[in-house]
């Protein structure tokens, strides 16, 4: 009878914890991240859930990341944006539509485009941001399951939130079906998109490994150009801004996109002094163009990344020095194709100094300050005003190449 009571409730367990969830057939979602492992160190994410869930469609996902209990969600295959653009499009909105009302020649560039055509993008986009954007809550661990866990059309929000984990996933072309034309955005007005792959506001405590960053069959070279200007309907892929804090990002993918890595997204310091604090190592970044990152106000530790630059053009910088920026960067090895000049693997935003040491570029040393100085005015200091304490592993630059192509992205643990 004891048997059979047993057998009962464990059906009766299993009923309800699917379909949103079934047993999860793996541990990686206990595991957590070593004290000294970076700014982020010591982060545990949902480790003390005693029962983990797999999800595999975004309702699915929605609910399992929801509320702040502690959780391990393991994505299984493709969960995706299954709408689409033209499910999102108000009514009174077309691309050609908005492309006719504000064309320069009509609308001017010393005005941000406003009235009936704006405002039906705005509800395009508002409709389009409840679908794609999933929030995440705070004690949370998601893992993706075996080699082909993907996240595709969607972005991961962490707003406010601490103590969460993301590995193992392959986060795959969250385009902006309606980007924005700002013709006051530069000297000759810019596209601007509203989503990030993995989007962390006022985070902390966060631990983001093993995965692949990639706007896949819909890259950034293959967009149209409208009023001379690339159509972006990419943002960043990893964004780190409004006063984030503790964040160690190892052993990730980013290919093939345009803006990579915002860490501090505003040059007013009343959220993000003394915070931003961040660790980036064993990262691959490969034919990617800017923002590897671009940091201001925080602490950021940047080392053992392998850089993959094929071509000077379109690249435009690696690291972004900003305001009151302290980047160390450190044994980090760049390799440039022919035409690609040490001295653009940094960019002056208007921070003061970076301190570099030990990093090669083809293998052979660079300064990297140095080199910038040498073909650029004003000239960068050469001291961030700290030193890194809290460092995992660290691999001689001369093997960075080899064990960053070995062990980074999605499908590696």
């Amino acid at each position: 009878m004891s048997r059979l009571l047993a057998a009962v409730g464990g059906l009766v367990l299993l009923l309800t914890l699917t379909p949103p969830a079934t047993a999860a057939p793996t541990e990686l979602g206990r595991q957590t991240l070593a004290a000294n492992d970076g700014w982020g160190g010591g982060t545990t994410g949902g480790a003390a859930d005693p029962r983990p869930v797999v999800v595999s469609t975004r309702r699915q996902l929605v609910d399992a990341v929801a509320g702040s209990a502690p959780k391990i969600v393991y994505v299984r295959g493709t969960i995706r944006d299954d709408a689409g653009c033209a499910a999102y499009a108000d009514p009174g909105y077309t691309l050609a539509g908005y492309l006719a009302a504000y064309d320069p020649a009509v609308w001017g560039r010393t005005a941000e485009p406003s009235g009936p055509l704006e405002e039906a993008r705005v509800r395009s986009a508002a409709a389009q941001a409840a679908q794609i954007k999933i929030p995440v809550g705070s004690n949370t661990t998601i893992v993706g399951l075996g080699r082909n866990a993907r996240l595709l059309g969607l972005s991961l929000v962490l707003d406010g939130v601490s103590n969460v984990i993301v590995r193992n996933l392959r986060f795959e072309d969250a385009a902006d079906c309606f980007p924005q034309w700002d013709p006051t955005d530069g000297a000759t007005g810019n596209w601007n998109s509203a989503y990030d792959n993995l989007q962390l506001l006022g985070a902390s405590r966060v631990w983001v490994d093993h995965n692949t960053f990639t706007d896949g069959a819909n890259p950034d070279s293959e967009q149209p150009v409208y009023f001379g200007r690339p159509y972006q309907v990419h943002d960043g892929q990893f964004d780190i801004t409004r006063g984030s804090d503790l964040v160690t990002g190892s052993w990730n993918v980013f290919a093939r996109h345009d803006k990579v890595s915002l860490i501090g997204s505003t040059n007013n310091p009343a959220d993000d002094r003394g915070k931003l604090r961040v660790t980036l190592h064993h990262n691959r970044y490969t034919d990617v163009l800017q923002r590897l990152p671009r940091v201001r106000f925080g602490p950021v530790h940047v080392y053992n990344n392998l850089y993959e630059i094929p071509a000077a053009d379109p690249f435009e910088y690696a690291l972004g020095v900003g305001v009151e920026s302290a980047i160390v960067a450190e044994r980090n090895a760049f390799l440039l194709g022919a035409g690609v000049p040490a001295g653009d693997l940094l960019y002056h935003w208007g921070g003061t100094a970076l301190t570099a040491r030990d990093n090669t570029v083809n293998g052979a040393p660079v300064d990297l300050v140095a080199a910038y100085n040498a073909a650029h005015d004003p000239d960068l200091g050469n001291d961030a005003g700290w030193t890194p304490t809290r460092v995992g592993r660290v691999d001689p630059v001369a093997r960075v190449a080899a064990v960053v192509r070995a062990g980074a992205g999605a499908g590696r643990l």
